[in-house]
């Protein structure tokens, strides 16, 4: 990079001396420590994976495979003839060899217990490419999921307009309507792609008899020999996700009678339109905390036939329903009569899936959160987003993951920083889409105490963080992008989402007319939870008179984070990684 020029008008430019990516006082201190006479030998390299990188079971071979991946460098004479210089130590350890997740570790969670002791990644309206009135419905977004990792995929399925084929869809909006078999096939061919752990598919039924059969032989056709099906016997305890390995499973509430009083009720439950996000700003509002969540009480969502509502409406549905459908249902949305309360006993001779809205779950913590906890020891909760989400927006899943809910369900299109704290707790155990919960969250003590998130618990560790310095920026945007005058002013926010007591976001100082900031700025966060802590990184463009500029972002499960000097690659708002953006960071436990 040369001199950066901008104009300032048709006659007059500013110019700014370009900066140069060197490593920062702190990495020219640990090189001089492991090194001899400029030179870090393999053997230096070795002791400094085992010291500083606290890789304590790293060899000799460890080290000459860093060597090797360097190689190709030699142009740049970084290379003495018995090891490699200042420059070449930079390189490695702001290289893509040296992530903050360790690349070779894979599924390390024991996978043998039943689905109830997981957080599993889960979709929300996962047919839909925008907002839930009037985007396109397709199987792309289906697609997209899978690939990204996700095992939870939710369909509506409705009758066509002629009532004689299903289609699936957001019922009572504008959403074109994308044919039901074209999905399940997408889902057939993608579901293992990014992960070999069990896909289910949750419907939402609104089908007359004849149509569950006819979703029935398309469920059976396609998926054949893969699709789970435990017969008419109701589980008394779910499978493991490694029984289950590359089987698809269907989830759905028991088939209700297809009345057209039911059909008019449903169209009326629209989600209405609200605020739900105006606000935001164009990297995503701020992840509300667990305390003073906000609570809309007005809105009816779609999902709540889900919930505790309906006292006998399961008993008379099955009088009505397609046997060849029933049989499918591997896990059963069922829910007994009564209230909320009867909603959550335990039941010991079977298991069965609950849904309740974000808002309905928000109400519940305040009086059932250790009834909730008990349920989701041995059953599955599944939250979902508040109706006047229209714009396809997220809520905080730390509130339904502290209280052990395995489906905390996301629109996967609602790009802003929930969905990056969701990134980011199925960033875990190699990305599998299963993420096994703590102990504390599947077990009652002593005296039959359970977790409570809201208490405050003695700290467990402290988590130290060193942001030396970010570049790549110059390389991935126009040099005109942050500011049309002036090089880049950059700072980043570092913090905990977790716990309420554990939840916090800091701030290093803003650096001016910089490519390539050099921080060097040092944080403590104390953890109370640690099992349930998500370090969140941000960069942003200080603009003195508009919005802040996004400048990257990412998300990592506390519970993985490699100790020591780590190099960490940014994502734009999509969640998709920056050719070339990254922070230099070092983590610390104690």
């Amino acid at each position: 990079m040369s001199k950066q020029t901008y104009r300032v008008c048709f006659c007059f430019r500013r110019r700014f001396h370009e900066t140069v990516s060197e490593a920062p006082d702190a990495i020219k201190s640990l090189f001089d420590q492991y090194s001899e006479n400029g030179t870090m030998t393999v053997d230096h390299l070795q002791r400094f994976l085992i010291e500083v990188q606290q890789e304590a079971n790293a060899t000799k071979e460890d080290a000459q495979a860093i060597f090797d991946s360097l190689r190709h460098l030699k142009h740049l004479n970084i290379f003495h003839r018995k090891g490699f210089n200042l420059e070449a130590f930079f390189k490695y350890l702001f290289g893509d060899v040296n992530p903050p997740l360790s690349p070779s570790i894979g599924v390390h969670h024991d996978m043998t217990a039943p689905l109830s002791h997981y957080f599993i990644y889960t979709g929300h309206n996962s047919y839909l490419t925008g907002n839930q009135l009037n985007s396109d419905c397709s199987n792309v977004p289906i697609i997209q999921a899978l690939q990204r990792g996700v095992r939870v995929i939710e369909l509506d399925i409705w009758p066509n307009s002629k009532k004689d084929d299903v289609d699936v869809l957001h019922g009572g909006t504008l959403t074109a309507p994308v044919q039901l078999k074209l999905c399940l096939e997408s889902i057939k061919e993608h579901a293992f792609f990014a992960s070999e752990y069990p896909v289910v598919i949750t419907l939402e039924d609104h089908l007359t008899p004849d149509l569950q059969a006819k979703v029935a032989g398309m469920v059976t056709q396609t998926f054949g020999d893969i699709l789970f099906t435990p017969g008419a016997e109701t589980l008394k305890e779910f499978p493991s996700p490694e029984y289950l390995k590359r089987r698809i499973i269907i989830s759905t509430k028991p088939p209700k009678e297809y009345l057209e009083a039911k059909e008019a009720k449903e169209k009326e439950d629209v989600p209405q339109k609200g605020n739900g996000a105006a606000d935001e700003e164009a990297w995503g509002k701020e992840v509300p905390n667990l305390k003073g969540v906000d609570r809309v009480t007005s809105t009816v969502d779609k999902d709540d036939s889900d919930g505790c509502n309906n006292n006998d409406e399961d008993d008379k549905s099955q009088h009505y329903a397609a046997p060849e459908y029933k049989h499918l249902i591997a896990i059963h949305a069922g829910k007994p009569k009564g209230g909320l309360k009867e909603c959550l006993k335990v039941d010991p001779d079977k298991v069965r899936r609950l849904s309740l809205s974000e808002q309905q779950l928000e109400k519940a913590v305040e009086t059932y959160g250790k009834d909730i906890v008990r349920f989701t020891q041995r059953n599955i909760l599944r939250v979902y987003p508040k109706g006047i989400r229209v714009d396809s927006s997220n809520y905080n899943p730390l509130i339904g993951w502290s209280h052990g809910a395995q489906m905390v369900a996301f629109n996967m299109q609602g790009y802003g920083r929930s969905l990056w704290l969701m990134h980011g707790m199925f960033r875990a155990n190699g990305g599998c889409g299963y993420v096994k919960k703590p102990d504390f969250l599947l077990k009652a003590g002593p005296h039959n105490e359970v977790f409570d998130p809201n208490v405050n618990l003695p700290v467990k560790r402290t988590l130290k963080v060193i942001v030396y310095m970010g570049e790549g920026w110059y390389y991935d945007f126009h040099h005109t992008h942050f500011d049309a005058y002036s090089p880049p002013d950059f700072y980043a926010r570092v913090g905990i989402a977790g716990v309420p007591a554990d939840t916090v976001m800091k701030k290093t100082k803003t650096l001016e007319d910089n490519w390539i900031p050099a921080w060097n700025e040092e944080f403590e966060f104390p953890l109370t939870v640690p099992e349930l802590a998500l370090l969140r990184i941000e960069v942003h463009e200080y603009d003195m008179s508009e919005k802040d500029d996004f400048g990257g972002q990412t998300c990592l499960p506390v519970s993985e984070l490699r100790r020591g000097i780590r190099a960490v690659p940014l994502h734009n708002r999509k969640g998709e990684k920056y050719n070339s953006v990254k922070l230099l960071m070092r983590f610390e436990f104690s």
